[in-house]
């Protein structure tokens, strides 16, 4: 066994150090890096289980031109070619990058490079565009820079936490492990919680305020009103350090308590209580996500925020501030170099003429674009309506994620050219491309990534790149030298570090705040064993790790900016037609499209299949019951989900994730619902405000299958396939019944020709079930039944693969799974696959708290993800045994 190499995780912005060390088996384990800053040792259950997804069974190994095998040569010079053509026929505008936060900080700089300094466009934007673009707007309003104030051990040392439009448990687990810690090491300190869902995050929280859809500026323009009125604001520092404060004041004029009240949906007593919480409590940090950023409004959400802790001097010191925590592992990598489309590198900004005379002048540059470009839902309509002629996707799956993604599918194959550099062969975008060139994946690629609190680490490579795989830094630069373009001649990593790091120094006489002028000379040892650290580090200066405590700011005049922020309705409203708001997240497990943390079993097991949750009176006056299919639509699209009935979310509003795509499930891109709605300011789409229509899907009939071979699934109206060790699990239905279930069984499950097949049949009540017997071993399971299929999955999945008795093989087909003890139920924990009966059991034999349930079973102990959910199912138990 090899020694363990340290790198960082590829997941959220919290960005985790990672210990991994190759076994001869071919296995790699995974532990966290106790030294690591940002973790200190803990990984939550998606990083955990990193080791798990790195098969190669879904690869793309070569590179690909119009669906043949091709060379690297043929393939770079076809991009090359088809860029050159388009840029010589039609202007650089022509042609567009679409990237992503999944990049590593080497990649971004090559592809800004490429595509603003020498190509002469602006046409480069990031998928981040749809997770932070709101805050990198807001803070350049009230900073004059995209600056992030503060660290996480703020978060540690603050009196109050106010966590807005934030899953922290569930987003970014090991962050808020770190806040729940630190809560149980000081009890006195107090945290809000502010969501339209009452969501594991809230757990911990002493108020939860279940705030209206797009209440977020209200709320906060009242919380400003309050404190400016009870002599919270800070004279000395809003008159030496702020300008526009009469400005906020006027947007915000009318938002008393009560006016606030009625328009965020909650009672007077709620926000007079946070208010007063508020402006009682002097360190205080605001910690805001995608709740905040994906909204028509994000921009003016992030500056009321910010509005607040400007009034009251809260902001730069230890323990206060307001604080942006990114959804991917690099998007603030990416915005360093200048990945969004108005942008340039080292926080240099494309409308200012000297900053674009540094960069041309840095990199030799022919031509630098003198514009921004078009933002990621401007650039596909682009590509949609012919501007855009040729088009390059790195590392992201546009046709899932982006809003109105049916519109995107739509682009994509209309664009005359696509070339896609992904890990994976098949997803919903790659299916569109002309050219696929096979790239690195974490565990095989070499660079940096900054997280939330602008620390960069280093990602390091421990295994070799699979078949023909290459860095996406390598193919750009490969084809910019084919385009004709000098400085792209770089041997690895390290130089582009060192020439990224030499020109955040460059011209940088302090008045930029991105500047890493220490590593401009660094050489590959260095770089090698980079240790991780804070950003601004410039040359012959020691670490910083706070902004703004001193009063300076970013803008000409060295001063923050109040911004007015005037409440506005979200774009979409409500109607007879559409009368529910669709708000759309993550889940605990899961991570984007499902590329990676979808071939861990044990990730797949928390949520197996895409649902919908709704609130029980919506349930009721829709005619919905637990476990139900339904079809929620809006005026762009639809999906057919899974119902979920639950008192965590509001009345009037529903939930569904977004990670589910067409490789997983049959129709549950949630995006496609989405109206491409943005902000005006940053362009980051509108994400948790859509109308939509909810209705029961009349299923004749429900299934539940697993089998050691993936299912033929194609052409049913519903299915939802996920993996289970040694096979795979699907959930299933449609609309019409087959005429014949044995035929119908063995298209789906495709039994081999000397399959032993035992069948349960009860035609008067449409129940079916079948077990297929190979070897003498269970090899697939089908349950068929005109209600939703209630059968102990947990027990089901762990008999595949096993040889049973005769009693065994008709306790399976009657689907009685033995007691609770062999059937682990609904799973908790997923870092020891802990179930809901296990934990229940434990309960009910003495262990009444988080901590004794983590003493016999392990369960909560490790990323504690989970502890929130395992302390409701404590109170229910006990609620259960008083009554």
């Amino acid at each position: 066994m090899t020694g363990a190499t340290r790198t960082t995780c590829p997941y959220c912005g919290v960005g985790c150090g990672v210990l991994a060390t190759p076994g001869a088996d071919g296995r790699v384990a995974i532990k966290g890096d106790p030294d690591h800053p940002a973790n200190f040792g803990r990984l939550c259950s998606k990083g955990s289980a990193l080791g798990e997804t790195l098969s190669l069974d879904d690869r793309l190994l070569h590179p690909r031109v119009v669906g043949e095998r091709a060379t690297w040569d043929r393939a770079l010079d076809h991009v090359a070619r088809a860029f050159t053509d388009a840029i010589r026929d039609h202007g650089p505008d022509s042609v567009a990058f679409y990237v992503s936060g999944q990049l590593l900080t080497e990649d971004y700089y090559v592809a800004n490079k490429l595509m603003k300094g020498f190509i002469g466009s602006g046409n480069i934007d990031t998928n981040s565009r749809l997770c932070m673009a709101s805050s990198v707007a807001g803070h350049k309003r009230a900073f004059g820079s995209d600056t992030v104030p503060g660290t996480y051990e703020d978060l540690e040392t603050a009196d109050l936490v106010v966590l807005t439009g934030s899953n922290l448990a569930w987003c970014h687990p090991v962050l808020f492990q770190r806040l729940a810690a630190a809560k149980a090491a000081r009890p006195g300190m107090r945290i809000v919680t502010i969501d339209p869902r009452r969501t594991a995050t809230s757990e911990l929280a002493d108020l939860h305020l279940g705030i209206a859809p797009g209440g977020d500026v209200a709320l906060f323009n009242g919380l400003l009103l309050h404190l400016a009125a009870g002599s919270r604001l800070d004279e000395g520092f809003v008159a030496r350090h702020t300008s526009g404060l009469a400005g906020a004041l006027g947007a915000a004029a009318g938002f008393d308590i009560r006016t606030a009240a009625r328009v965020t949906g909650l009672s007077p007593a709620e926000v007079e209580r946070f208010f007063n919480l508020f402006a009682a409590t002097e360190r205080v940090v605001t910690v805001y996500s995608q709740g905040v950023n994906q909204s028509s409004a994000g921009t003016d959400k992030v500056n009321a925020i910010i509005n607040c802790h400007l009034l009251t001097g809260r902001i730069g010191r230890p323990g206060m501030g307001p604080f942006s925590v990114t959804g991917q592992p690099n998007a603030m990598g990416g915005r360093e170099v200048g990945g969004l489309a108005n942008q340039l590198a080292a926080h240099m900004e494309l409308d200012n003429p000297g900053h674009r005379a540094l960069v041309r002048d840095f990199w030799n540059a022919p031509r630098i674009a003198d514009k921004p470009g078009l933002k990621a839902v401007d650039l596909f309509e682009a590509v949609h309506d012919g501007r855009i002629k040729a088009l390059w996707i790195m590392a992201t799956n546009p046709a899932a994620s982006l809003p109105d993604a049916d519109r995107v599918v739509a682009a994509l194959a209309r664009c005359p050219f696509v070339v896609v550099s992904d890990v994976v062969r098949d997803t919903d975008t790659t299916r569109h491309a002309h050219v696929l060139l096979p790239s690195t994946a974490w565990g095989e690629k070499d660079g940096t990534v900054t997280n939330s609190e602008r620390r960069i680490s280093r990602q390091r490579a421990f295994l070799p790149p699979p078949g023909e795989a290459r860095a996406d830094w390598w193919q750009m630069a490969e084809v910019a030298r084919r385009m004709g373009f000098s400085g792209f001649d770089w041997d690895g990593p390290a130089e582009i570090f060192r020439e990224h790091a030499a020109l955040s120094a460059h011209g940088n006489d302090g008045c930029r705040d991105f500047d890493i002028g220490a590593h401009a000379e660094i050489d590959a040892a260095g770089y090698e064993g980079l240790a991780p650290f804070h950003w601004p580090r410039p040359a012959g200066q020691g670490p910083r790790q706070r902004f703004f405590g001193d009063g300076k700011f970013h803008h000409p005049d060295g001063k923050a900016r109040f911004v007015a922020t005037p409440w506005r309705p979200a774009r979409g409203q409500t109607s007879a037609a559409r009368p529910l708001i669709l708000n759309t997240g993550r889940v605990r497990d899961q991570w984007h499209t499902m590329t990676r943390t979808g071939k861990a079993a044990r990730l797949t097991s928390h949520y197996a299949e895409p649902f919908v949750e709704v609130n029980p009176a919506d349930a009721r006056a829709l005619g919905l019951a637990a476990a139900d299919l339904a079809l929620i639509e809006s005026d762009r699209g639809g999906a057919l989900l899974r119902v979920l009935v639950t008192e965590r979310q509001r009345p009037g509003a529903v939930f569904a994730p977004i990670h589910w795509t067409g490789q997983q499930a049959a129709r549950a891109r949630v995006d496609a619902l989405i109206a491409p709605h943005v902000d005006p300011v940053s362009g980051q789409p509108e994400s948790k405000f859509t109308p939509v229509s909810l209705r029961r899907f009349q299923a004749a009939w429900y299934g539940f299958a697993v089998s050691r071979r993936r299912l033929a699934v194609s052409g049913l109206d519903y299915w939802a396939l996920a993996p289970v060790d040694g096979g795979y699990r699907a959930e299933l239905g449609g609309a019409d019944a087959p005429g014949d279930w044995p035929a119908a069984m063995a298209a789906l499950l495709d039994p081999a020709e000397e399959a032993e097949v035992l069948a349960y049949r009860d035609v008067a009540r449409g129940v079916y079930r079948f077990a297929v017997y190979e070897a003498g071993v269970l090899s697939a399971a089908l349950f068929v039944a005109p209600e939703p299929v209630e059968i102990a999955r947990g027990w089901l999945i762990g008999q595949l693969g096993r040889a049973l008795d005769g009693a065994e093989r008709l306790r399976l087909l009657a689907g009685r799974g033995g007691d609770a003890a062999a059937d682990p139920g609904a799973l908790v924990c997923s870092c020891f696959s802990v179930g809901v009966n296990q934990i229940t059991a434990a309960v009910k034999a003495g262990a009444q708290s988080i901590d004794a349930i983590g003493s016999c079973l392990k369960a909560g102990t490790n990323c504690g993800s989970c502890r929130m959910e395992i302390g409701r199912l404590i109170d229910a138990c006990s609620t259960a045994k008083a009554g």
